[in-house]
């Protein structure tokens, strides 16, 4: 065994390490100078990975204070969904439809170049109906009957906004505090401090659907870990017979002789890791040790075939679909009674800048159903209590129309100044309102809530102060919410 050892130590020896490099190459220091401009988040960045950090317990040990939920499941819904034709009615723009919309209200926002050359803003009422619902009195779209009946276990915040008027800065805002990619994730930072309740399973996973055609891409790096350790990035699971790509085994390997490659590269790894110090190192052993666990665990936690038909009839004929949102409603649910910490989907197809009746009445009907059947779930299982759902989009939409507005027909550009998300369980507050816009839809008149105080109050309701969560990166202590945010306590029960 000794000698196996001595021959490992030789070869990892043999190979060109830093030190090396920089005392014996022709350009030194300047190289390494140039590789930090050309990949900034990259090399060997000062930081505070810890041994917990990668073992799965966090590099906090436990929460700042006790947490109210213990699991996120998080429903983005891509592209922007109208909160004026779902959520936020405004009578005053069908009285007035096809007015224009006074400048006064509209000021000197700035606006995106497919609407920035419009010689006219009229003015387009929703053209759908609205009711009064639940013991708030929520006026909720018809769009949206199955949520109707549950927005007593909701809480709405209609005062949302964001500095980003274009989708991919604007998504890339909400999901790392940042609109420049790079940062870790919101799951990506959970992961990190709190760590994971399943060792068999990856605390951060991400689930994507599609409800029209088209629509803005996603990219991983929303689910990335920017520069913390890469075991805490996002694990996309999918549809198909390999849920986790690369998982399996190959033809014809088993599973001792796997188990065997991957001691033999974990003492490599190790080897290497007292050469050159580099923490990556021991994350990157971490993922193949949890890859290893994952082939067990993770085709039972997706086989949902054993699920009884009247959960299928709760969340939609499109439950039975996989890959659909309503299957990753019941997938999210599985994977939290797995004690995932953070599961995240993604649903294209919001982006309805033309053709807006039609469309966005698809996109409704293809979550209005499973979402709310997800918070009926959750609570008649008792898991709702410590389990935060929120629904919502990287920004809003406009209240005048995008292009020509006609008698059936218009279409909404992005809006970042006020729009509506909602939040279930996990310590929010149950039947409330909170925030409200001008009767117009378009300024925020009560309670303003910033991308960072929404990043503040997720943090916070999993027990984390998001001033103390940080990670030392290039001579600077980054966190989720840059240097903003306040805790948003009136939504907390």
């Amino acid at each position: 065994m000794k000698s196996e050892q001595d021959n490992l130590q030789k070869k990892v020896a043999s190979r060109i390490n830093r030190r090396y490099f920089l005392s014996k190459t022709s350009l030194g220091i300047g190289s390494a100078a140039l590789a930090s401009l050309l990949k900034p988040f990259g090399g060997f960045a000062e930081n505070t990975v810890s041994n917990a950090s990668l073992s799965g317990g966090g590099v906090l040990g436990k929460p700042h204070f006790a947490p109210k939920a213990k699991r996120v499941i998080y429903l983005f819904q891509s592209g922007g969904p109208s909160q004026l034709d779902l959520f936020d009615y405004k009578p005053i723009l069908q009285k007035r439809n096809g007015e224009e919309l006074p400048g006064s209200v509209r000021g000197e926002q700035r606006l995106t170049g497919m609407t920035a050359f419009q010689k006219s803003f009229p003015m387009a009422g929703a053209q759908f109906s609205f009711k009064q619902q639940g013991s708030n009195g929520m006026w909720m779209s018809e769009l949206m009957p199955y949520t109707s009946e549950v927005v007593d276990d909701l809480c709405f915040v209609r005062s949302l906004h964001t500095e980003a008027i274009n989708h991919d800065p604007a998504i890339t805002f909400f999901q790392t505090g940042s609109q420049q990619a790079g940062r870790p994730c919101i799951g990506s930072w959970l992961s990190y401090g709190l760590g994971s309740d399943n060792e068999n399973l990856p605390s951060f996973c991400v689930l994507l659907s599609r409800g029209l055609e088209g629509g803005q891409p996603l990219y991983s790096r929303l689910w990335g870990n920017g520069f913390l350790p890469s075991l805490h990035q996002g694990v996309q699971f999918r549809s198909g017979k390999d849920p986790v790509l690369y998982l399996n085994d190959p033809a014809g390997m088993s599973k001792t002789s796997r188990r065997r490659m991957l001691d033999a590269l974990g003492e490599l790894h190790t080897l290497q890791y007292q050469k050159i110090l580099d923490p990556e190192i021991d994350s990157r052993i971490a993922q193949y040790e949890m890859a290893y666990r994952m082939q067990t665990s993770v085709p039972e936690t997706m086989d949902i075939s054993n699920e009884p038909d009247y959960i299928y009839d709760m969340y939609g004929e499109d439950s039975r679909r996989p890959g659909s949102f309503a299957a990753n409603c019941l997938l999210a649910r599985r994977l939290i009674e797995k004690d995932v910490k953070f599961v995240q989907l993604y649903h294209q197809g919001w982006d309805q800048h033309g053709n807006l009746p039609k469309d966005i009445k698809a996109m409704a009907k293809s979550t209005d159903q499973a979402s709310a059947a997800l918070v009926k779930d959750l609570k008649q299982r008792g898991l709702l209590d410590d389990t935060l759902v929120i629904w919502g989009g990287e920004f809003g939409r406009t209240n005048y129309s995008q292009g020509k507005l006609t008698k059936t027909n218009y279409g909404r550009d992005h809006h970042p100044r006020c729009f509506t998300a909602w939040m279930a369980g996990g310590g929010t507050k149950a039947g409330l309102v909170y925030g409200s816009t001008d009767e117009f839809g378009y300024n925020i008149t009560e309670n303003p809530v910033h991308v960072h105080d929404f990043q503040a109050t997720l943090m916070y309701l999993l027990g984390v102060d998001h001033e103390k969560l940080t990670f030392k990166h290039q001579g600077r202590r980054y966190r989720l919410t840059d240097v903003h945010g306040e805790v948003v306590k009136d939504i907390i029960a």
